[in-house]
């Protein structure tokens, strides 16, 4: 046996192991669904914008106070809505870049709304998000209401246009430069 075959299957072994991390992380950027994507109905890439504009389901659901939100309350505004749930670890990795989001312009009308699909209740949402750090609204909601509104697995973040309707959807993780760039859309255009 040479020394070339002594290192081979080491470096076969570190080679696979390499694989296996990247294909972790591949699957945690693309975000978690708790069934199985068919590859007919993914979007072909993270954001799709819907054209012509259809307008946002309607909803009423509870934010972690008990208290009723409607998404009709809040047109005028910009508003990103994640769906996310508390078994989702890539989740976990968007809340940072929504606080910031969330922090830098709600002032000028920009709204967020965490909506976890979790069945566990307002508890354990409740106890993940104060872990967490979530300075936006929470609510309580499910998947069927993810799915109206197009998401296929999570995390999944809507963004609805002023005048109720849906500007663009984003399937897993969101660069805050990419949610920069469309709020200066939107809000130039809410401005002109």
């Amino acid at each position: 046996m040479t020394r070339g075959d002594r290192v081979g299957p080491a470096r076969a072994r570190r080679a696979g192991a390499w694989a296996a991390l990247l294909l972790a992380g591949a699957a945690t950027l693309a975000g978690c669904s708790r069934e199985e994507r068919a590859a007919e109905g993914a979007p072909a890439d993270a954001a799709s914008v819907a054209a012509p504009r259809e307008v946002a389901p309607e909803f009423t659901l509870k934010d972690l106070g008990g208290r009723d939100v409607t998404l009709a309350s809040l047109r005028g505004k910009t508003v990103l809505i994640d769906f996310w749930a508390t078994w989702c670890p890539p989740c976990e990795f968007q809340i940072p870049v929504l606080n910031e989001i969330y922090d830098a312009h709600r002032e000028q009308g920009v709204e967020i709304l965490g909506v976890s699909v979790d069945k566990d209740g307002p508890d354990v949402v409740g106890t993940y998000t104060a872990k967490h750090g979530v300075r936006y609204t929470i609510l309580l909601g499910d998947e069927a209401l993810a799915r109206d509104f197009g998401a296929p697995g999570f995390p999944a973040l809507v963004v609805v246009a002023p005048d109720g309707t849906i500007h663009s959807r984003h399937v897993g993780l969101v660069e805050k430069a990419d949610l920069e760039r469309i709020l200066a859309e939107l809000l130039a255009a809410k401005a002109g």
